[in-house]
């Protein structure tokens, strides 16, 4: 169907539903999404018998529609109605607004003989109103909380494909890993400073998993290995907590990923890497060395227990190095800081690291303590 005589049977389609919607009104969605099967049907067969004859002569070529709407269409399927290469998707509130979440991106139901798709959407909020749009102008946001999932509203100023740079045509017809990727992409530009993305995950189907198994825990609760796992991968990721102790920011990021990615909530990060106890120094009633001229691997430091801290998640830090998923550091490195180092094997990635790290201690050089059969010392 030509797409100018699809909005014209929907300009018609919407004005009925709209009077409808006024006079009598609509109370749910599926009763809604019913009534536009049967007023389609309606209208195309009155067009077809001539309701308006200067339809067929302006469009004589797309006359007769022919159209057969199915009243009782497979559960599930993208659009909800199917008109040969044209499609409606039905949405329908309650509330006074012209937005709400729509399908997931994964699209596993669409009907892939459509060509074209709009939205009919019905408000009965406010002032009961019946509009529609194309689907590619209404798609608007895609909401990351849980499966990534379509938002939509009726004259949204700015669709969320012309955002992303490619047509809701070409973004459809990709695969979910490459779909992805522009999703991820278009979450991060969203971010505000200091802001991290939850997930990393580069299919649906990880970042529901992911998302399914997250539940908050407090820090003091977990095992003493969770505990050791978490702070190693943490400060692998977080190479700025070396900065001065003066920086308020320094821990953002081991906050940022203990919540977003393990779902950990810890009150006094800070204790975790400068406390005494984090560096041997009591803690658990045990009074290890006293920090001062505290010797490791043949040289001297007076005081420093982050020093101290990061020696004991040594080999820790070392493990996490080989199995932490390179877009971990692409977001809390930047992808630019990643594409300067060789990332490939974990010798490599804990050298990065410690490049990182020198260039944020004041006053000493974490190089010359850790990892030193990475540096050669």
């Amino acid at each position: 169907m030509r797409l100018d005589v699809f909005h014209t049977l929907l300009d018609r389609i919407v004005a009925q539903l709209t009077r409808e919607a006024r006079s009598t009104g609509f109370r749910k969605a599926l009763e809604f999404e019913q009534r536009v099967r049967e007023v389609t049907q309606d209208i195309a067969d009155r067009l077809d018998g001539g309701a308006e004859p200067e339809l067929l002569t302006a469009y004589p070529e797309s006359f007769p529609l022919g159209l057969h709407v199915d009243m009782h269409p497979p559960a599930q399927a993208f659009p909800d109605i199917v008109l040969g290469d044209v499609g409606i998707e039905v949405k329908f509130t309650e509330s006074d607004t012209w937005r709400c979440i729509a399908n997931s991106v994964l699209e596993t139901n669409k009907v892939h003989s459509v060509k074209h798709i709009c939205v009919v959407y019905c408000k009965m909020g406010g002032t009961p109103e019946v509009r529609y749009d194309d689907w590619e102008k209404a798609v608007m946001h895609v909401r990351t909380s849980h499966v990534p999932r379509f938002e939509i509203e009726i004259g949204s100023k700015k669709s969320l494909f012309a955002i992303m740079g490619i047509s809701y045509d070409d973004f459809s017809a990709l695969e979910m890993s490459e779909k992805m990727k522009y999703i991820r992409n278009y979450a991060k530009g969203r971010l505000k400073e200091g802001e991290h993305l939850w997930w990393i995950d580069e299919t649906a189907e990880e970042a529901e998993q992911h998302a399914l198994s997250l539940g908050v825990r407090l820090y003091t609760n977990l095992t003493v290995e969770e505990k050791t796992k978490i702070r190693a991968e943490a400060v692998l990721l977080s190479p700025g907590i070396l900065k001065s102790g003066r920086d308020r920011h320094k821990y953002d990021d081991v906050v940022m990923f203990m919540m977003t990615y393990h779902g950990v909530l810890c009150h006094q990060v800070r204790d975790l890497f400068s406390a005494g106890s984090a560096a041997g120094v009591g803690g658990n009633g045990i009074v290890r060395e006293t920090p001062k001229e505290y010797k490791v691997k043949g040289k001297h430091f007076s005081g420093i227990y982050i020093l101290r801290a990061l020696l004991r998640l040594e080999e820790d830090m070392r493990k996490a190095a080989g199995y932490l998923d390179i877009r971990l550091f692409e977001e809390y490195w930047g992808e630019e800081t990643v594409q300067r180092y060789d990332m490939s094997t974990t010798e490599s990635r804990l050298a990065a690291w410690l490049d990182q790290a020198d260039a944020y201690a004041k006053g000493w050089k974490p190089s010359d303590y850790l990892f030193l059969d990475v540096t050669g010392r």
